[in-house]
This record gives structure tokens, C-alpha cells and sequence, in this order.
């Protein structure tokens, strides 16, 4: 964990640096391509030492497939090879080498890695392999029309802003940022003459990183004090489950809950703030003109904390990983996209049980919430107290309903998952 920490915050200070020094203006796709690819290998050797071989090991295999695999299968070899070299791995370090539970073991990296070996596989399929007319308008434009260069491949699966925590990112978007087309391709969009400019800004990411490494911060404290004060486990306590009333125990169920996110907070906060510090991640301009630099943001704590239904919640939690379940799975799902949307995140994820039980649970609560929300929400919105006292009844039982899924995901094993249903 301190390899991690230590790594992430000397990824800042190159981050700065890249995008000053090694800027579009100042050096060659192919240096900054260079520079980041050998960064991120040192970063994986030194957090991870020599088992960050299953990641080169992992990549240069999907380079194969890459280059050898005929286009109409491409996408179906990558994910077949990348899925199963992850859970491989998920079952070798806990059942054969008994790593127990690390949070920050090589598996992080390697599900990362794997999440772009399969967009870039899907995105390349997309471009070569089908007609625009197939394709949906998102899937138009993230298409990749061209394979990769060897250096252009590295330099995306394994650059030093993302290789350590992500976050997943489209080939595309991470080939613009490199070229120096990122940012002002984004701003193109905007026609800036109407709002006072002769030219293009040239938005700065300062603001941006200062405000998330605020929030690392505090997430930091958070994680240091209540995480300790108020671990999971003590909700299945036998003194605790004897002796505590039955909606305080669903009480502390949601503070234990609030007391695991700021680690999460932490590790996806400081990873997007390395991408901004080195100029990757603008994603345009709002509606107040202010500039934006969430393109790479992995959740959204506001609308977390305050969601009212249970896809309000999931739709800003672990952002990029939806959006690469939904491009991967979900959007080419032959049937049920749903419930096999739910099972390949808890397959990504590892092989403990708690897993299953949290994304199978999660098909239930997903469906049950949708048919609810169709049903009954109309009725409530024609006045405004109407509307308050729905919004307040759907926050408890979103956050309560989010509670009761994801408690088995940090448990993990199946005796503590049935006696906490139980």
C-alpha cells in the first residue's frame, strides 16, 4: 500500500512535468508515447516487482491477437484471452498462493489493462469489421479505424498515469491526448466568438487537480479514522446481533457501509487527478462556460451520496468500469444484457463468492427498481411536497437497498454473507 500511495503521488509530480516539458509543442507523439510507456513499466516493476510480469505478459499475448486475428474475431479472441488470464490469475493467487486479501496486489493493474485490451479490441472491430450503419452514434465515434503501432499499443495499455488505478480509457481519446488534438477537440464543439473570444482558450487542469487532491485528502482522513472505528465485520457480531434492535442494526449497516467508500474515494480521486496533472481528461465546456475535466472521472460523490434510485447510484459509482461493461457487454449482448452485464463485472472483479452474491443480488434490486420507478413515480410528481416526500422515501431505500448489496462484496465469503442475510 505504501508502494501504491508512493507511486501515484511521484505519477503526479511526472505528470506536471510531462505536460510541461513534454508537452505536444515541445516533443513528438513517439517521445511522449515513449516517455509514459517506460515510466508506467518501472511504476508496475517497482509497486509489484516480478509479478508485474503477468501484466507484459498479458499484454504482448493480445498484441497477437491484435495483429494475427481476422477482424470479424478480434473482439470475441481478445475478450476470450484477457477474461481468462485475469480469472486465472484471480485463482491462483488466492487458492494456489494464498495471498489473502491485498488491496493492492497485481490484480488491480491487470484488471485495468484487461479493461482496455477488450475496449480497443471491440473499438478496432467496430472500425474495421462493420459498417457505420451498424454501429450507435457513441459506437461511431469512439471507432478505431487503423491497428495500433507496437509503441501507440504499449503506450496506451501501460503509460505511468493510469497503469497503477486506472482509470479505463478509449483508445481514441488517449491517441488525440498524446497528439496535442485532446483538448481542442473538445472545444471545437463550442462556438467560442459567441461568448467573447477571438480564439480558443487554453484551459489550464491547476484548478481541477488542486480541488481533487483536496478531496483525496479528506478521503484519506476519512478512510484513516472511520474505516478503522467501523469495520464490516461487526455487523455480524453475535453480541451485536443479539442484543441491537432491528433498525439500528439497519442504522449501522449504512455507517459501516459509509466508512468502506473513502478508500475508494482516495485511490479513483488521486488517479484522475494524475491524468489532469498531466493534460488528459478535459471534456468540455458546461453550461455556465466553466471548463470541465472529468472526461476520466470514476464517480461522482454528490450524486452518490444523494441518489434516489438504485441506477442513479450505480451510473455514478466506478464510472469508467460502467462504461466499459456497457460498451464491452451490454451494448452487444445477444440476449439478457442485464443479468450478463452483472455476472462479467463479478467475474472482472475476482472469484471470492461475496462477489456473486453482491452483482446477482444487484440483477434483482436493478429490476425490481426499474419496475417500481415505471409503476408508481408518476403518481407523485404533480405536486411539490408529493415530489420531496418520493424523493426522501426513494433516498432511504436506494441507500438502504445499496447497503444490503454491497455488504458481501467486502466480506467476501459465504459464511458471513448468509448470516448478515440472515
Amino acid at each position: 500500500q505504501i508502494n501504491f500511495v508512493a507511486c501515484q503521488l511521484f505519477a503526479l509530480l511526472a505528470a506536471f512535468w510531462f505536460r510541461i516539458y513534454l508537452g505536444p509543442s515541445h516533443a513528438s507523439s513517439a517521445v511522449r508515447h515513449a516517455f509514459a510507456t517506460l515510466f508506467g513499466i518501472y511504476f508496475a516493476v517497482f509497486c509489484f516487482g516480478w509479478y508485474s510480469i503477468h501484466l507484459f505478459v498479458l499484454v504482448m499475448m493480445n498484441y497477437g491477437i491484435m495483429n494475427m486475428a481476422s477482424i470479424p474475431n478480434i473482439h470475441r479472441y481478445s475478450f476470450v484471452v484477457a477474461m481468462g488470464y485475469l480469472t486465472l490469475c484471480h485463482i491462483s493467487r488466492i487458492y494456489i498462493f494464498h495471498y489473502g486479501i491485498l488491496t493492492t496486489d497485481f490484480s488491480g493493474p491487470l484488471m485495468i489493462i484487461t479493461q482496455k485490451i477488450t475496449t480497443l479490441a471491440c473499438q478496432l472491430h467496430d472500425g474495421i469489421g462493420r459498417q457505420a450503419e451498424e454501429l450507435t452514434a457513441e459506437q461511431n465515434r469512439l471507432a478505431v479505424k487503423t491497428r495500433p503501432s507496437l509503441l501507440e499499443y504499449l503506450s496506451y495499455l501501460l503509460n505511468f498515469m493510469s497503469i497503477i488505478a486506472g482509470p479505463c480509457s478509449n483508445y481514441k481519446d488517449y491517441i488525440a491526448f498524446i497528439e496535442g488534438r485532446h483538448v481542442h477537440m473538445k472545444l471545437l464543439e463550442v462556438n467560442w466568438k459567441q461568448k467573447g473570444y477571438d480564439r480558443l482558450p487554453d484551459p489550464s487542469p491547476t484548478g481541477a487537480v488542486m480541488y481533487k487532491l483536496c478531496i483525496t485528502l479528506v478521503s484519506l482522513i476519512l478512510f484513516l479514522t472511520l474505516t478503522k472505528n467501523f469495520p464490516m465485520a461487526y455487523i455480524i457480531d453475535n453480541e451485536f446481533l443479539d442484543k441491537t434492535p432491528f433498525l439500528s442494526r439497519l442504522g449501522y449497516l449504512y455507517v459501516v457501509t459509509q466508512a468502506a467508500k473513502p478508500k475508494y474515494y482516495f485511490a479513483w480521486t488521486l488517479a484522475d487527478a494524475v491524468n489532469n496533472a498531466a493534460g488528459y481528461g478535459f471534456s468540455g465546456v458546461d453550461e455556465r462556460g466553466t471548463f470541465r475535466w472529468d472526461l476520466l472521472s470514476n464517480l461522482n460523490i454528490w450524486n452518490i451520496e444523494t441518489a434516489t434510485s438504485f441506477k442513479m447510484y450505480i451510473e455514478n459509482w466506478n464510472i469508467q468500469t460502467a462504461a466499459w461493461l456497457k460498451r464491452v457487454c451490454y451494448d452487444r449482448a445477444p440476449w439478457y444484457p442485464t443479468a450478463l452485464t452483472f455476472v462479467l463485472s463479478a467475474l472482472w472483479h475476482g472469484i471470492y463468492p461475496g462477489y456473486y452474491f453482491t452483482f446477482l443480488t444487484g440483477i434483482l434490486i436493478t429490476l425490481a427498481a426499474r419496475t417500481v420507478r415505471n409503476s408508481c413515480r408518476h403518481y407523485f410528481l404533480s405536486t411539490v411536497p408529493l415530489k420531496i416526500a418520493y424523493d426522501v422515501v426513494t433516498w432511504v431505500v436506494t441507500q438502504l437497498a445499496v447497503c444490503y448489496t454491497v455488504a458481501p462484496f467486502v466480506m467476501l465469503a459465504v459464511e458471513p454473507t448468509i448470516k448478515f442475510y440472515k
